[in-house]
Parts: C-alpha cells; sequence; structure tokens
C-alpha cells in the first residue's frame, strides 16, 4: 500500500470567502446533489484486517471537510478479521454505505447478490471519475453486466511507483563507489560491506522478504515481480507455471546464496515492519530493495544527513543481469486501474450524495485538501492547470508537513495519481537540487523510469469459495513454503531446485493446471478489453 501512497489559477477554491470555485458542483435546478449544502453522513468499512480508519475530524484535513462539506464518515471497523467481519454483515442484511476492497472477486460476489449500486446514471453529472480515469479504465471496471459499480483508487494513464534499489551513500563511498549493475556486481559489494562493516545488514528484503520479488527483475527483461504474486508466468499465450520458470529458480538460488552466505537480513521472515525502519533510519543498511524504499529512505536521509552533510541515501538503476537491456527491466509495476475500490451498497439512503462526494475527493480540491491540508497553510490558490501553488511553508516546514500528510494517508481511498503526481513534479520542477523532496526527485530520475504497466494481468483470481480459489489457496501455501525453505534452509543449487520440484509436483496435485486456466482465460479477456 505504501508503494502505491507515495506515488504521492489562483482561485481560491473551497475558501469561506465564497469566490467561485473551478470544479462543477451542481445546482438545486439540475438535480444534483450540491456538496455542502446540506449535511451526509455515511457509515465506511475498510475491508483489511489491518485497516483502522481514524477519527473522522481529527485531523486538520477531515476537519476542514466536515466543517465546509458538511460531511461526516462513520468507521466500521474490521476487527482484525475482515473475511468474517464481511461474511457477519452480509449474514445480517447490515451493510455499510461504502466498502473499501480489493477489486474482484468479492465485488462481483456483492454485486452478483444485488447488494451494490451502479454508478453509471452519476457519471456525467459528477465529472472528476470520467474525466482523471477515462473511459478505458472506467471499461475495465465494469462489471460483467455492462455496469459500472466501482470507484478505484490512485488509477493512473501514466507511471507511477517506488520500487527500486535504495544504497547508503556513505557506505558505498567509503567502499570506493563500485559498480552496482549486476547481480554479480551486488554480490561482490555486498561481500565488501560485511566484511568492513560487521554491524551493518549488507542487503535488507524487508517484511516477510518483500524485496526478494523485487529482484526477479535483475534476471530478465519485462519481468516484473507481479508474476511471482500471480503465480503465474505469461509464456507466449497460456500462463504457466512459475515453480518451474528457469528465471523464477535462478532468482531464489541467488537469493540462498545470500542468505547462507549472511549477506542478507537473517531474520527476514520473522521480522517486523518497524524493525525495517530502525534499521533504515539509523543507516545500519547498506542496500534496501523494497515495493517502496522511498518511505523509509526518505525518513533516513533526512535524519542521517542532518547529522553528517556526507551520509543518507542514494538510488540506482536497478540491477540487470549482464546482456540484459537495462531499459527493460522493471522491479515493479503499475496498472491504470490503480491500487482498490469503494463500492456502495444499498445501504446508502442516498447513494447519489455518496458518490458526488468521492467523486469530489478524486478532483482537484478534495485531493489537495486530503494530501496537503486545507488551503492557506501548505498552499495557497491554483495555477491556470487548477494545480497547486505551494507556499514557503511546504519547503520550509517538512516536519510539519508530513505530519499532516502521515495522518491522512488512511484516508486517501479515491487517490488520483495524476493530478497528485504532476502537482508535485511541477512544483519540484522549480527547486534548487538541494530543496527537492527526495522522494520525488528519485521517482523522476529513475522509479517512475522502471515500472511496467502490467494492467493486463488484473483481476485473475478466483473466488474464494470457488473450486479454482479453494486450490488458489492451497498453491498460496505451497508457494510460500517453498519460497521461504529454498531461501533460508539449503546449501547449494541443487538444493533450492529440488524443493522447486517438489512444490510443483505438490501444486499440480493440488489442482494448479485448473487454476492456471482460469487465470489464462481472464487474462485473454482483460486483453480483449483494452483492445
Amino acid at each position: 500500500m505504501v508503494m502505491i501512497l507515495a506515488g504521492c489559477s489562483g482561485s481560491k477554491e473551497g475558501s469561506s470567502t465564497g469566490e467561485e470555485t473551478s470544479e462543477p458542483t451542481g445546482t438545486p435546478e439540475s438535480g444534483e446533489f450540491v456538496l455542502g449544502e446540506k449535511p451526509l453522513e455515511f457509515s465506511f468499512y475498510g475491508h483489511y484486517d489491518w485497516y483502522t480508519m481514524p477519527e473522522w475530524g481529527g485531523d486538520l484535513a477531515t476537519k476542514w471537510i466536515q466543517e465546509n462539506k458538511k460531511v461526516n464518515v462513520v468507521p466500521i471497523s474490521s476487527g482484525g478479521n475482515a473475511k468474517n467481519k464481511l461474511n457477519t454483515m452480509i449474514v445480517s442484511g447490515e451493510l455499510p454505505d461504502v466498502i473499501w476492497m480489493e477489486r474482484g472477486a468479492d465485488v462481483e460476489k456483492l454485486r452478483a447478490e444485488g447488494m451494490l449500486v451502479p454508478f453509471d446514471d452519476y457519471l456525467d453529472k459528477y465529472p472528476n471519475l470520467k474525466k482523471w480515469a477515462g473511459d478505458s479504465t472506467i471499461d475495465m471496471l465494469r462489471s460483467p453486466d455492462g455496469k459500472l459499480y466501482q470507484f478505484p483508487n490512485w488509477y493512473t494513464t501514466q507511471p507511477n511507483g517506488n520500487a527500486g534499489y535504495l544504497v547508503n551513500k556513505k557506505i558505498y563511498n567509503e567502499l570506493g563507489a563500485p559498480p552496482l549493475e549486476t547481480p554479480e556486481d551486488l554480490y561482490e559489494y555486498l561481500k565488501l560491506v560485511k566484511a568492513n562493516y560487521p554491524d551493518v545488514v549488507p542487503l535488507e528484503v524487508g517484511q516477510s522478504a518483500a524485496g526478494v520479488d523485487i529482484m526477479v527483475s535483475a534476471f530478465a527483461e519485462n519481468r516484473p515481480y507481479l508474476f511471482n504474486s500471480m503465480i503465474a508466468v505469461p509464456q507466449g499465450d497460456q500462463l504457466v507455471s512459475l515453480f518451474t520458470d528457469p528465471v523464477y529458480r535462478e532468482l531464489l538460488q541467488y537469493m540462498s546464496r545470500m542468505y547462507r552466505e549472511r549477506l542478507m537480513s537473517q531474520d527476514t521472515f520473522t521480522q517486523k515492519i518497524e524493525q525495517v525502519e530502525q534499521k533504515i533510519i539509523t543507516g545500519k543498511v547498506a542496500v534496501y530493495v523494497a515495493s517502496s524504499p522511498t518511505e523509509f529512505g526518505s525518513k533516513g536521509n533526512s535524519i542521517l544527513s542532518a547529522e553528517d552533510p556526507d551520509a543518507g541515501y542514494i538510488m540506482i538503476w536497478p540491477v540487470h543481469k549482464e546482456g540484459l537491456d537495462r531499459n527493460k527491466i522493471f522491479p515493479g509495476d503499475y496498472k491504470q486501474l490503480g491500487w482498490n475500490v469503494s463500492v456502495i451498497t444499498k445501504s446508502a439512503k442516498d447513494p447519489e450524495a455518496v458518490f458526488a462526494f468521492l467523486d469530489w475527493f478524486t478532483g482537484p480540491e478534495g485531493q489537495r485538501v486530503i494530501m496537503w491540508g486545507p488551503e492557506g497553510l501548505y498552499w495557497d490558490g491554483t495555477d491556470e492547470e487548477d494545480m497547486p501553488l505551494f507556499t514557503d511553508k511546504f519547503v520550509n516546514d517538512p516536519q510539519g508537513r508530513d505530519e499532516l500528510m502521515n495522518s491522512t494517508v488512511n484516508f486517501q481511498w479515491n487517490g488520483n495519481t495524476v493530478y497528485v503526481d504532476n502537482s508535485k513534479m511541477k512544483f519540484e520542477s522549480t527547486l534548487s537540487p538541494e530543496q527537492r523532496n527526495f522522494e520525488t526527485y528519485w521517482q523522476s530520475e529513475i522509479t517512475w523510469k522502471t515500472q511496467m504497466n502490467t494492467t493486463e494481468f488484473v483481476n485473475l483470481d478466483p473466488a474464494g469459495d470457488s473450486e479454482e480459489g479453494i486450490i488458489a489457496q492451497r498453491v498460496f501455501e505451497i508457494y510460500e513454503k517453498a519460497r521461504a525453505t529454498a531461501i533460508s534452509m539449503t546449501a547449494s543449487d541443487e538444493e533450492v531446485i529440488a524443493i522447486l520440484d517438489k512444490a510443483e509436483e505438490d501444486a499440480q496435485k493440488a489442482g494448479y493446471s485448473k487454476l492456471l486456466e482460469y487465470k489464462t482465460a481472464r487474462w485473454k479477456e482483460n486483453l480483449e478489453k483494452m483492445k
């Protein structure tokens, strides 16, 4: 989730002066819901074990929305068990007004049972979603009945993402700044780190070894880590087994060598995210590979460089095997559909009003407020392209700015990637190099150039209670066990191969071929839609 949040005319929009806004808000005569004319309250449920919505109105941004747009959002918690919570609400017939969830099978289950409100009648009346997402994205989100029920989050029409390699600048320079282009270059460098900095982790791959998957990109062109999590690899017009894939096998052999030579974090499969963060911000890591290394890297760079101008972090172009085209190496990916979606249930008393709010939220004014707070603090007015005019305080008060932005992260349900990213980039281009934001700088220099468009692979997962869904759960368990065992419990390349051979055998017994047929069919449907 963090990979996707960082992706992150002079009018006084939404101010108390009553000046005109540049966004359509409707009039009573038009029959549209006019945000701010009368109170709107709706319940909101985030369908994730980890998600707890903060208090609405407890920060500057949502307080401004509460007071100026008269919107109040009432949270419903998953209680740490999202699956059971949603099932309970469905059985009791007491669904929340809005559910924030993953695209795909669960959405279609609710839709098929007649529990969701279609948005088609609202798209022209409230035009932000249609304008910013575009017909292509909207059509990809349509259900089998041809209607739209899903409001996307962090949708995009341009590359975004932060996946890649973060390098400790001080250690790198002290070791002579050797080339870090190939897997062998990296291996030799990590041995140097281990020999000279015994209190430093040479290679950190994050919680649950997420960085391991990122590094599959080093061994083949056009190979994002998405194929690992899909547990399927495109080959011609079919999706085939990950376990027998030569590229995946080479990755695990490489990572096994790293682990047994103690060149990577030995607590990779047990550490908490807070432990990873602490290592990064204290400079106890030489190389950090992750889906969004800039999150901790930015914080660490600020802390370390304040103490020592030579310390901090840089990013490098993604590592790639000798002979591969560096411009076809993609450690990360992006999808025009973005991350997840919001659906409005038939429990909502006024679904059109709720949609009107979500549409405003994804538009320029809503994005400015939820990203950078109300007008007058870190931005003041807009330019001719309706982008915020950031104030001196935006640059001179990074701590306050970041605290405000962090306070609203868990309210960003309808992120508009293009608007937010272009606003940041336009502003950053006016600053001197030393003033530029760490994350934004490396996004423009490396990460956005090395993320692959994988929209064609969305929505491949079957419903959890279907035959294919049950197979998928079993195959995923086999995948997780084989991955951890191959990396942390092997003494040779041959043992890694033996583990993957056994995983393939077990997966096929569990019905893997049927699952691959299902995913291939969904993939081909996507390709047809994209035509």
